[in-house]
């Protein structure tokens, strides 16, 4: 008797409304027990051909062919069956939280399939241990940095215990210690538990010693690659070590000076930041690393005046003519189309047409003028919003995890384009867990712990002299070594 697939597709393919077809018409399938790769750059189409698994989650369009999930048609599965059989985890943890505590949100699901109390509580535990949640399982969700947020929406997915798990870009908000470990309960998942995974990921070096096989997404066709498991060759993705090209720092006064800031949420709560000390100098790159939660964002919104802190004081000479990308993108869309983003602040702002031409062509947006900004990829909704804030032309950019969900080319053109604006004067302070990014983009870095900010170096001494927060030897630094370095 012929195995039962994971996922068996033939002749799949899915076209948004007056659109041509996104993705396929493909074939694909995954063994049960795989722990399967879908790699492909940004706008490609791997979220899209992850959310065909879902039925609650496809998204508003024509599919084509036949899509099935353990021998059974995904569109014959009911509401219980799906979210029993397929689980799914979204590139932005905001879009999948619905409830107000953690403790919550890991039971939410649960409760919608009408499992027993008590099962119910067993399963919350055992899986908010596995992923190490209890030091904030009875936390407001508000109060979680972007990486708790997707631990918590993984515990919740997980609890259900569904054959198949499906992840789009999982480790996007996760700084490196953490991804490392979330990489290994994946894995222990996988092979423990023998739920099927299949993960879509820009830059997939750090699973490939996981995953048993992987697909390239390109032109709305999949192809095998090599490069999984033990036997892992380059051809996945070219490798070569980081070679920083660091420019000398400007000397000047401080754009930024935060001194003694102590910042939190509630009266109640431990502090975030506790006796924070920064400077930041006019014209430079300053990167901010650190584990999750560990208040990167929270500095980002009190530079920024968003937050007030309890005690210290911050001096922003900037403060005027500044701009903050927060890590959900969508939170400044407003408009119908792509190109109305683009063009919203144009009279306030004063450029012109032609800037917003540039600004579609340079981030790779010009053939998306005319869609939605929600219907676009999660990459290109943070090019957009880059691209949308650099038209302002911000004197200070204030940036968390600008590169998440980008791949290596869409990076390469976000670093060119905070190295020009760096070199015209703009003060530039993000929040990143990218370090072959933040290795070779920045001037200066400063690790954050225990609301502290526990050393302040640059960057070449940072990474020189750092046992884990190491830049990885990734696509975006072969392309930044060729044409950059």
């Amino acid at each position: 008797m012929a195995t039962v697939k994971a996922i068996e597709a033939r002749g799949l393919a899915f076209s948004y409304p007056d659109a041509e077809l996104v993705v396929g018409p493909l074939d694909w399938q995954v063994e049960e027990g795989a722990f399967h790769l879908i790699v492909g750059a940004t706008g490609s189409g791997k979220t899209t051909l992850l959310r065909c698994l879902k039925p609650a989650l496809v998204p508003a369009g024509r599919r084509y062919g036949s899509l099935e999930v353990f021998g059974r048609a995904v569109d014959g599965l009911d509401a219980r069956e799906a979210a029993a059989t397929v689980g799914y985890v979204s590139q932005s943890p905001e879009n999948q939280i619905v409830c107000d505590s953690v403790w919550h949100e890991l039971a939410f699901g649960l409760e919608n399939l009408g499992i027993a109390q008590d099962t119910m509580r067993r399963r919350v535990a055992e899986t908010g241990h596995f992923f190490g949640i209890e030091p904030w399982f009875r936390r407001s969700v508000d109060e979680l940095s972007g990486g708790q947020k997707q631990m918590t929406t993984l515990a919740g997915t997980l609890a259900m215990q569904p054959r198949l798990l499906v992840l789009d870009e999982p480790t996007a908000l996760l700084d490196p210690v953490a991804e490392k470990n979330f990489l290994h309960a994946l894995f222990r998942v996988n092979r423990e538990l023998g739920i099927t995974v299949v993960v879509a990921v820009h830059e997939p070096e750090a699973m490939l010693d996981y995953a048993t096989d992987a697909v390239e997404l390109a032109d709305g066709r999949l192809r095998s690659v090599a490069g999984c498991g033990k036997a892992k060759t380059p051809q996945l993705y070219a490798r070569r070590g980081v070679q920083a090209t660091f420019p000398t720092q400007n000397a000047a006064r401080p754009a930024v000076c935060v001194r003694d800031v102590h910042m939190r949420y509630d009266r109640q709560d431990d502090w975030v930041l506790r006796g924070f000390d920064l400077e930041a100098t006019a014209g430079c790159i300053h990167a901010i690393v650190g584990g999750n939660g560990c208040g990167k964002s929270t500095l980002l919104r009190v530079i920024a005046g968003v937050l007030k802190p309890e005690r210290g004081r911050v001096d922003n000479r900037l403060a005027a003519c500044q701009a903050l990308l927060p890590q959900d993108p969508k939170t400044l869309f407003v408009c119908d189309s792509v190109a109305d983003e683009l063009h919203e602040w144009q009279k306030a702002c004063g450029y012109d047409d032609s800037a917003v031409d540039d600004a579609l062509l340079r981030f790779g947006l010009a053939g998306r003028a005319t869609s939605h900004p929600y219907d676009v990829s999660g990459g290109e909704q943070q090019k957009l919003a880059f691209a949308k804030l650099l038209l302002a032309e911000p004197e200070l950019l204030l940036l968390d995890e600008p590169t998440k969900g980008l791949d290596a080319p869409s990076k390469l053109t976000v670093g060119r384009m905070l190295r020009e604006r760096a070199r015209a004067g703009t003060t530039i302070v993000m929040a990143t867990h990218d370090l072959s990014f933040a290795a070779l983009v920045s001037d200066t870095v400063t690790m954050v712990f225990d609301g502290e900010a526990a050393c302040t170096e640059p960057a070449a001494d940072f990474f020189a002299n750092n046992l884990f927060y190491r830049p990885a030897q990734d696509a975006f630094a072969l392309l930044w070594n060729e044409q950059c370095g």
